[in-house]
């Protein structure tokens, strides 16, 4: 076949590349700090910590930054993953360096700046230190935050993005912890179906199982998971049997008084659909277990809640609606938001 059979097609791939669409640009991303209509004031804010992106995206690579853990395995995201409400699923309780296993739920992380406490047991009362809690846990990251800064200085990387955060290249505690608050708390999660309805917006109207399930919920739930934030941050005894393979005292292993014995801080039920498993042990696999619990499972062990003196008075139906809409709850906003994804996979 001769050359100039294929001459008119030269024009035309020429006007194919030349009219293919351009590679979308990521705009920069500005943190800003929100309270949503309704809510209460948070505990934490940023005044003292002045947001900026490069702060951000730091806290961000250093929340999946293995080098946190003294065999440079595990991460923060290794425990909280974030299409999963950065919630640990598929795991009970968590597993830290060489495969140890803790005894605690790891717990979902989102409107962290609210929180007046953290962990289950309350035992780290601000947002900027919580990090060290799991760096130093010898069956999570057995690691100190002095070696943890040496090999962070030790890399490139970390001395150029310090130096983007902060202007010199210096790496110190502060600064470190600084970027970790930024990075966590802004995991706002504030656009579930259930926010939408409550703003009135269309097509976000409950089904009728919803509404059902709503002021079922209202009625039975509300005075421990209070809206919006579907927590009272207390500690309360929910009558659980005693795990024998953990003996966990809760509240009182930092307290040490005995009126918080087996008291663990009410998580909040946002996102609840998807951060399983479920209770402070991970017992639980399904939200249809946790209602069962509240009907048919309550243990009168010492310190229970006044709440839960008896029993929730919830039929199957009951349940069904509840759990309708208790998704209502799930934010996929959030959930699927790649600005908390790990960096090395969504830049």
């Amino acid at each position: 076949m001769q050359l100039k059979n294929y001459i008119p097609v030269i024009p035309f791939l020429l006007l194919f590349f030349a009219c293919k669409v351009d590679p979308k640009i990521s705009t920069p991303f500005k943190p800003v700090e929100i309270v949503p209509e309704g809510w209460p004031q948070p505990v934490y804010s940023f005044s003292t910590n002045t947001l900026s992106e490069s702060k951000f995206q730091l806290g961000r690579s250093l929340f999946y930054e293995t080098m946190l853990s003294r065999d440079n395995t595990i991460s923060c995201a290794t425990c909280h993953q974030s299409n999963f409400a950065f919630a640990n699923i598929g795991h009970k309780v968590s597993h830290g360096i060489n495969d140890l296993v803790g005894k605690r739920n790891a717990p979902a992380m989102f409107n962290l700046n609210w929180h007046p406490y953290f962990m289950h047991d309350g035992g780290i009362n601000h947002i900027e230190v919580q990090p060290l809690g799991p760096i130093a846990n010898p069956i999570e990251m057995d690691e100190n935050i002095g070696n943890v800064l040496e090999k962070l200085k030790g890399t490139n990387k970390y001395r150029v993005m310090f130096k983007n955060a902060y202007g010199t290249e210096e790496i110190s505690s502060q600064r470190f912890l600084w970027a970790m608050a930024q990075f966590m708390g802004l995991l706002y999660s504030n656009n579930s179906k259930y926010d939408r309805y409550k703003k009135g917006e269309k097509n976000s109207a409950f089904t009728e199982e919803e509404l059902r399930g709503y002021n079922l919920f209202k009625t039975n739930c509300n005075a421990c998971h209070a809206e919006p934030l579907f927590t009272d941050f207390k500690f309360r005894n929910n009558g659980l049997a005693v795990n024998p393979a953990y003996k966990d005292s809760g509240r009182m292993h930092i307290t040490r008084q005995p009126e918080d014995l087996y008291k663990f801080k009410t998580p909040s039920l946002r996102n609840i659909e998807v951060t399983g498993e479920y209770m402070h042990d991970g017992r639980y696999e399904t939200l249809e277990d946790c209602l069962n619990h509240y009907t048919d499972k309550i243990n009168n062990n010492v310190n229970l809640d006044p709440l839960l003196q008896n029993p929730l008075p919830l039929s199957a139906d009951n349940k069904k609606d509840i759990i309708a809409f208790l998704k209502t709850l799930t934010d996929t906003a959030f959930i699927n938001n790649k600005r908390f994804n790990d960096p090395k996979t969504n830049p």
